[in-house]
C-alpha cells in the first residue's frame, strides 16, 4: 500500500472513530438529561406529597386543581431560574452562594443538608409504610428494607447511571399504577377542569394549600436535585443551554403528570360520580383510603406500590443531592462521595428506627424548607446578573428574573409563616 492510500485509510478510520465517539457521548448525555429530569420530578413527589394531595383533595375537592395549577407555575419559575444559573455557570448551589456573598454557601449547605436529613428520615418511614401496605411487612423491617434498596443503588460501579435507571423505572411505574386506578374510579374530569380555572372553594382555604404544596415540591434539596445531576454529568455552559432547558421542562412535565393523575384518582372517590357516591377519607392516611375505597383491596395494594416507589426515589434523590452540597468543601467527601451518600442513608434509617414517628422532625424540616427557598432562589437571581459567575456573553431573560422575584416574595411569606410551627417542637 502506497503512502497516499495509507493516509486515506487512516483518515477514514479517524473519522469513523470520531463519529462513534460522538454517538456514544450523545447517548450518554441523553441518559443524563432524562435521568436529571426524573430525579427532580421524583424528588418532588415523595410520601409527604401523596398525603398532602389526599388531604387537600378531600377538603377542597375540585378546587385543588387550581392549587395544583398555581403551584406548578410557581415551581416552574423556580426550577427554570435555578437550572439556568447553576448549569450555565457550572457551579453547584453552595458555590454560587459563596460567589454572591463569601460564607453564604456554607450557611445554605448547612440548611439544605439539615433539612434533607430530616426529610430523608420521613422518606424511610414512607418506604416502610409502602412495604406494609403492599406486602404486609412489619414497619421496623420495612425501614431497613427501604434503606437497603437505596444503599444498593450507590454500591454499583456506575452509581449515577444506576440512580438514573431507578428513578426512570419507578417514576414510570408510579404513573402507570395511578392511571389504572383512574380507569377504575372514573373521576369527573369536566368538573375538575371547571374548578381548576374557576375554583369554588374560599381563597382563605386555597392560599395555604398553595403555600404548603410549593414548599413541599420545590423547597430545600429538591430545588437543586436535577441541576446538580447535570453538573456531575458535565452538561454545563451556555452552549448546552437548550439541552438544560429541555431537561428542566421534562422534569416539570413528569411531576405535573403525576400530580394531576393522583388528584384525579382521589377526586373520583371524594365527590359523587355516575358510578359511586361521595366519600370522606380517613384523615390519618387519606391517599391510601382513597385508593382502597375507589379500587378495593387491589387499590389499597396499588397505593402501597405507589408509596414505595415515591419513598425509594426520594431517599435516593435526597441523599445524593444533600451530599453534593458538601463535596466541594472537602476533598475527602468529594473523593468518597458514594460512601458519604451510603452513610447518609444509613443514618436516616437508624434514626427512623429509633424514633418511630418523625412528626416533630418533619415540622422542623418544613420550617427549614420554608426558609431555604427564598434564600436559594434569591441567590440565583442575584448571580444571574453577575458576569463573573455567568460569563460575559450570558443574558438572563428579564421576564424570568421578574417572575423569580415575585416567587421569592411569596416563598419568603411561606418561610415567615412556617416559623410559627417551630413553637410546637417545644410545646
Amino acid at each position: 500500500m502506497d503512502s497516499g492510500n495509507f493516509l486515506t485509510v487512516l483518515r477514514v478510520h479517524i473519522i469513523q472513530k470520531e463519529i462513534l465517539m460522538n454517538k456514544n457521548n450523545q447517548k450518554k448525555n441523553a441518559g443524563a438529561l432524562i435521568g436529571a429530569a426524573f430525579l427532580m420530578a421524583t424528588s418532588a413527589i415523595g410520601p409527604g406529597f401523596l398525603t398532602q394531595t389526599g388531604k387537600f383533595t378531600d377538603s377542597l375537592h375540585g378546587s385543588f386543581g387550581f392549587v395544583i395549577l398555581i403551584s406548578i407555575i410557581l415551581a416552574a419559575i423556580v426550577q427554570l431560574n435555578v437550572w439556568r444559573v447553576l448549569c450555565v455557570s457550572g457551579m453547584r448551589g453552595q458555590d454560587v452562594a459563596n460567589k454572591v456573598l463569601p460564607g453564604l454557601g456554607y450557611v445554605v449547605a448547612f440548611l439544605i443538608v439539615a433539612g434533607g436529613l430530616v426529610f430523608n428520615i420521613g422518606n424511610v418511614g414512607g418506604g416502610a409504610l409502602g412495604f406494609n401496605t403492599l406486602l404486609g411487612i412489619p414497619t421496623t423491617a420495612g425501614y431497613f428494607l427501604a434503606g437497603a434498596i437505596a444503599v444498593l443503588v450507590f454500591l454499583f460501579k456506575n452509581a449515577l447511571k444506576a440512580m438514573d435507571t431507578l428513578t426512570k423505572v419507578l417514576g414510570g411505574l408510579m404513573i402507570a399504577v395511578i392511571f389504572v386506578v383512574i380507569l377504575i374510579v372514573r373521576p369527573p374530569v369536566g368538573y375538575a377542569l371547571k374548578e381548576t380555572v374557576a375554583p369554588s372553594a374560599p381563597m382563605g382555604d386555597i392560599f395555604p394549600a398553595i403555600l404548603t404544596l410549593l414548599g413541599g415540591t420545590v423547597g430545600g434539596y429538591i430545588t437543586f436535585a436535577g441541576a446538580h445531576r447535570l453538573i456531575d454529568a458535565g452538561i454545563t455552559k451556555k452552549e448546552n443551554l437548550s439541552e438544560i432547558r429541555k431537561s428542566s421542562v421534562m422534569g416539570l412535565g413528569i411531576a405535573t403528570i403525576v400530580r394531576v393523575l393522583l388528584f384525579l384518582a382521589i377526586l373520583g372517590v371524594v365527590v359523587a360520580t355516575a358510578t359511586s357516591g361521595a366519600h370522606t377519607l380517613d384523615p390519618s392516611n387519606p391517599a391510601a383510603d382513597a385508593f382502597k375505597i375507589g379500587a378495593g383491596e387491589i387499590g389499597y395494594r396499588f397505593f402501597g406500590l405507589v408509596l414505595l416507589c415515591a419513598a425509594i426515589t426520594s431517599i435516593v434523590g435526597c441523599a445524593y443531592t444533600s451530599v453534593s452540597f458538601l463535596k466541594t468543601f472537602s476533598k475527602v467527601i468529594e473523593k468518597n462521595e458514594k460512601w458519604f451518600i451510603v452513610g447518609f442513608i444509613i443514618l436516616s434509617t437508624i434514626v427512623m428506627t429509633l424514633i418511630g414517628q418523625p412528626a416533630t422532625l418533619l415540622v422542623l424540616a418544613g420550617a427549614l424548607n420554608g426558609l431555604i427557598l427564598p434564600i436559594t432562589l434569591g441567590v440565583c437571581l442575584v448571580a444571574s446578573k453577575k458576569k463573573t459567575i455567568m460569563g460575559e456573553d450570558y443574558h438572563h431573560p428579564t421576564w424570568l428574573l421578574i417572575l423569580g422575584i415575585i416567587v421569592v416574595i411569596i416563598s419568603a411569606y411561606l418561610g415567615i409563616t412556617s416559623l410559627g410551627n417551630l413553637a410546637t417542637l417545644f410545646a
